[in-house]
C-alpha cells in the first residue's frame, strides 16, 4: 500500500472519529445528556435507523441534529466512495502490474531467477542490476516483494514447477535460490533442473552436509553464508589490508578498480599468444591473476609466456573501462 492511499484511510478514519466526537459532545452540551446517550443517540441519526430518540429533543436540538445529519451524510459518502475508488483501483493497478511482468517476461532471455528476496536476496538483486544483468525476483511473502517497480517480481512459491516457469526458467540463463531452509532449497535445485538442463544453479546451504544433498539434486555451486561469514571476520583480523582489496574490487559501486572474468572465444585474436604479446599489462595496465582453463584446470599467477588457449577464462583485475576493451578483444 503506497503512502498516497494510507493517507487517504487515515483521513477517513479521522473524519469518522470526528463526526462521532463532534455529535457526542453537541448533545452532551446542548441536550445535557449522558456520555452514552450521547454517543448512542449520535450513532441512530448518522445510521439513520430510525429508532426512537433518548428523549425530546429541544429546538436547539433539533436545529443541531439536522446539521449532524447533513455533514455525516457527507462524511460517509465521501468514506464509502473513497474507499470503494481505494479498492477498485488497486486491484485494477495488481491486474496491470501482473499482466505487465507477464509481458516483460516473455521477452526475457538469458536472465537471472531470484528466488528469495530477503536480505540475502535483495543485495544479490541489487549487485547483478548493478552490472546489467536482467533478473526475475521470486518471492512467496508479500510483506518481501519489492516495491521498486523496476524489479521484475513474481509472487508465488518458487518450489512449484509452475511458478518457475512462469519466471521464464525454460530461456532463463541462470537461478540463485536462498529460500529460509535448505529444504526449500533442495526442492527448487531438482525442479529447476529438471526444467532446465543447461540452467546455472547456485543454492545457499545452512545446515552442514547440505552441501553434498545440494549439488547431487544438480546445483552447480553451493553456498554457506555462515562459513564465507566465518572466514571473511577471520581474515579481517589476520589479513585486513587484503579484505579491504578484495571488497574494493569486488563490490560494483567501486567503479575504479574490478576484479571480472573474461572468456576467450575461438575467434579471438587473443588465442595462441602469450600474455605478454597480448599487451593486456602493457598497453591496458590490467593484471591476470589467474587463468581457468576449459578442462576446469585452475591457473594461478600466469607468467608473461603462459599462452592464452581457447575457452580460458581469464581473472583479471584492471579499471572497469579498460576491461571493457579486453572483453571486446576476447570475443573477436
Amino acid at each position: 500500500m503506497d503512502r498516497l492511499i494510507q493517507k487517504k484511510f487515515i483521513l477517513i478514519l479521522v473524519l469518522l472519529f470526528g463526526v462521532l466526537i463532534y455529535g457526542t459532545l453537541g448533545y452532551m452540551i446542548i441536550e445535557k445528556m449522558q456520555f452514552l446517550d450521547a454517543l448512542f443517540m449520535t450513532v441512530i441519526t448518522l445510521a439513520t435507523v430510525g429508532y426512537k430518540e433518548v428523549k425530546e429533543l429541544d429546538e436547539p436540538g433539533k436545529i443541531f441534529t439536522i446539521i449532524l445529519i447533513f455533514s455525516g451524510f457527507g462524511v460517509f459518502t465521501y468514506a464509502l466512495t473513497t474507499g470503494a475508488k481505494i479498492l477498485i483501483e488497486g486491484e485494477i493497478k495488481e491486474v496491470f502490474k501482473k499482466r505487465k511482468m507477464k509481458k516483460m517476461i516473455e521477452h526475457l532471455k538469458d536472465h537471472f531467477i531470484i528466488c528469495g528476496y530477503g536480505r540475502m536476496g535483495s543485495i544479490i538483486v541489487k549487485e547483478l542490476l548493478a552490472n546489467k544483468l536482467p533478473v526475475v525476483v521470486i518471492e512467496k511473502n508479500k510483506a518481501f516483494i519489492p516495491e521498486d517497480e523496476e524489479i521484475i517480481c513474481i509472487e508465488g512459491d518458487a518450489t512449484r514447477d509452475e511458478t518457475l516457469k512462469s519466471a521464464g526458467i525454460e530461456k532463463a540463463k541462470g537461478l540463485i535460490t536462498v529460500l529460509p531452509t535448505d529444504a526449500e532449497n533442495l526442492y527448487v535445485v531438482l525442479s529447476a533442473r529438471g526444467l532446465n538442463p543447461d540452467l546455472f544453479i547456485v543454492a545457499r546451504a545452512t545446515e552442514k552436509g547440505a552441501e553434498i544433498k545440494l549439488k547431487r539434486a544438480g546445483a552447480n555451486k553451493v553456498v554457506s553464508p555462515y562459513l564465507i561469514g566465518g572466514l571473511r571476520i577471520a581474515h579481517t583480523v589476520l589479513r585486513p589490508t587484503v579484505v579491504d582489496f578484495l571488497e574494493f574490487a569486488t563490490r560494483s559501486e567501486h567503479l575504479e578498480i574490478q576484479i571480472e572474468e573474461i572468456e576467450v572465444l575461438p575467434q579471438s585474436k587473443l588465442v595462441g599468444k602469450t600474455i605478454g604479446q597480448s599487451g593486456i599489462g602493457r598497453e591496458m595496465g590490467a593484471i591476470i591473476v589467474g587463468i581457468k582453463r576449459a578442462d576446469g584446470r585452475m591457473k594461478f599467477n600466469p607468467t608473461s609466456q603462459t599462452i592464452i588457449k581457447e575457452g580460458d577464462i581469464l581473472i583479471v583485475v584492471g579499471e572497469i573501462d579498460k576491461l571493457s576493451l579486453l572483453e571486446e578483444m576476447a570475443r573477436g
